[in-house]
């Protein structure tokens, strides 16, 4: 260490020594301390446990308190403390319960922990030692951590931190010091501080104490899905702002399917879309009245997209009839039919089609959305010299791709069939083009889900369901199909899909459920053996069925004539005469059963 650095009284934790050996030397047995820091951290009490464990007491005054909402339900707010150093070694992380143990048991003997009530109202940090009279202090920017303290691994903080060396100057910080610390209101002064050691030692009991496997499980869980309640906490806030709650729909929702509707609106804000393809019974066509009033709120134009047969099913809660539940919510929405696609004039449910701009919906809600699971190139009908465009190529070019960016809602129960393409293609209206043959669309949800290439995703989960299904029954086994397809595959279907089923929602919402009495249960077929007549006259089919069997019906059955003595190769030669790959005894056997049908018909 140069010269400069032993006689400057600059502790920079660089080039002009560092603020631990100042402390190191100070700090004796019997020393009482007065700290204030923004931060405590165990690990830097432990870099210099051997000098505090033999200190008489600490004053510690935290300069910053920070607030975070804590995980309790009633989402209360409470303090929480910096007590762990980021950046370090495994191997000291691996000591953590060690160290809080030993650090909270230092604190409850020799330790007194107060913290100033409002954030930026304290910034300096300063350390103040007193042995038997003789005073020592150190003042500036270092805070009480490894870092802070020039403790790390070659990382440390560049401070600026002076020796305070005028007795006088040493004193008025003192002084300073326990102004603040008596600032608690106990003597009618203004509480700018508080005491909150308890507080510190709970946190401190949280890091040391034994956890179950319960407890680490439920924690990994909120880990992995913070981000998923981090936006439904933001999606709350955005129903309110639109007053979605209010409406007559909300309302009569179920508290699964207001679930379901949350999840489809962040996903569609997310990623521009949605595929809900909860069960049926679930009432897919509630949740998604719930999601269109909730962009019409935000007065965009929503189009639904159904087949013919369902017509009815859409265009009833438009209407201000008795019939319609929410006529007070006033919904908006057009409504056409899958069919519609393929024309190019008419009228439907009030809207012209020779006139309509397909490009001016904001929300496309298709339901039965698996009609255009298949990507159908254009055609060409017998002498017709006009090239016609497939139902699916019309939706994505003229309502997907025209326009102003369209987001997508899919309805489906069953989305796909046969193969996965069938889903991929459903994604393409997602994506904002056909991802089959488009580059663009086909890496649309690079950045937001990490999918590089929805297309070669989808094809690689294809090809491991071929091969898996290619296996002997008691050979495929579930968990080396799901291994096999990998994450990506299902990272994009939970950022795009919601697929529900009757059972996962007994059991997740099984206290809901018990009170409305549960799901419908289908009871079993009956079978009724009724009896031909009421008075026993006729035989029992058992009984018809038994005296046309005994009949000979030569007619139908000559064969049955042959005599035994025929030689192999005459009845050989008389069979190969029968044509349509049926011998003539076959043959003969369908006639007798086609018999039978009738004289029951008769």
């Amino acid at each position: 260490m140069s010269g400069l650095t032993n006689n400057s009284g600059i502790r920079d934790n660089h080039r002009r020594g560092i603020v631990a050996d100042f402390l190191k030397a100070k700090i004796k047995g019997g020393s009482r301390l007065s700290i204030v820091s923004a931060y405590f951290t165990i690990y830097a009490y432990d870099a210099l446990k051997g000098h505090l464990d033999q200190i008489e007491h600490l004053d510690f005054l935290f300069g910053e308190p920070r607030f975070i909402a804590s995980l309790d339900p009633d989402k209360t707010e409470k303090k929480s403390f910096i007590l762990k150093d980021d950046g370090l070694h495994l191997a000291n992380r691996l000591e953590q319960k060690r160290v809080a143990r030993e650090c909270a048991e230092w604190i409850r003997q020799k330790v007194d922990i107060r913290s100033i009530r409002h954030t930026q109202l304290l910034h300096g940090k300063m350390y103040h030692i007193a042995n038997a009279g003789v005073e020592d202090a150190i003042l500036g920017s270092s805070n009480f951590t490894v870092r802070g303290l020039g403790m790390g691994a070659g990382n440390n903080n560049i401070e600026l931190n002076l020796v305070v060396d005028s007795t006088r100057d040493r004193q008025d910080l003192k002084q300073w010091f326990d102004e603040l610390w008596k600032s608690d209101g106990a003597n009618g002064t203004e509480a700018l501080v508080q005491d909150v050691k308890e507080d510190v030692l709970l946190y401190l009991r949280k890091l040391y104490a034994n956890q179950s496997p319960q407890f680490i499980y439920y924690l990994t869980l909120f880990h992995l899905f913070r981000d998923f309640l981090d936006g439904t906490r933001d999606i709350d806030e955005n129903l309110r702002r639109v007053a979605l709650p209010d409406t007559s729909i909300w309302r009569t929702l179920y508290s699964f399917q207001k679930d379901g509707a949350k999840a489809a609106i962040n996903k569609i804000l997310d990623y521009n879309g949605c595929i809900l393809a909860d069960s049926v019974g679930l009432g897919k066509t509630y949740t998604a009245l719930a999601v269109i009033k909730y962009f019409e709120l935000r007065n965009e134009r929503v189009l639904v997209l159904c087949p013919k047969k369902l017509n009815r099913n859409w265009t009833i809660y438009r209407n201000p009839s008795s019939l319609n539940p929410f006529s007070d919510d006033k919904f908006r929405y057009d409504v056409l039919h899958h069919t519609d696609l393929s024309r190019e004039t008419g009228e439907v449910n009030g809207v012209h089609l020779d006139t309509l701009n397909w490009g001016a919906y904001d929300l496309v809600v298709i339901d039965e959305s698996h009609n255009f699971r298949n990507n159908k190139l254009a055609t060409q009908r017998p002498g017709d010299t006009t090239e016609r465009r497939s139902r699916y190529q019309r939706l994505m070019e003229d309502i997907i791709s025209a326009g102003v960016k369209t987001k997508v809602l899919l309805l489906s129960a069953t989305p796909v069939n046969n193969q996965l393409a069938d889903l991929r293609n459903q994604i393409s209206f997602i994506a904002g083009g056909d991802v089959a043959r488009n580059d663009v669309a086909d890496a649309a949800f690079s950045e937001k889900l990490n999918i590089p290439s929805v297309r070669d995703t989808s094809r690689q989960a294809q090809t491991h369901f071929t091969n898996w299904a290619k296996k002997p029954p008691g050979q495929r086994k579930t968990r080396d199909l799901l291994a096999a397809i990998g994450g990506d595959f299902f990272k994009l279907l939970d950022g795009l899909s919601i697929a529900r089923s009757r059972s996962q929602i007994a059991s997740y919402y099984a206290g809901e459920m018990k009170h409305l009495g549960g799901f419908p249960r289908r009871p079993p077929p009956k079978a009724i053996h009724a009896a031909i007549d009421l008075e026993q006259r006729f035989l029992s089919f058992e009984q018809l069925d038994a005296e046309i069997s005994a009949l000979r019906l030569a007619l139908y059955h000559p064969t049955s004539f042959l005599r035994d003595d025929l030689t192999a190769a005459v009845r050989t030669a008389y069979e190969n005469k029968i044509l349509g790959g049926f011998t003539q005894e076959g043959r003969e056997r369908i006639l007798i059963a086609m018999m039978k049908v009738n004289f029951l018909k008769r």
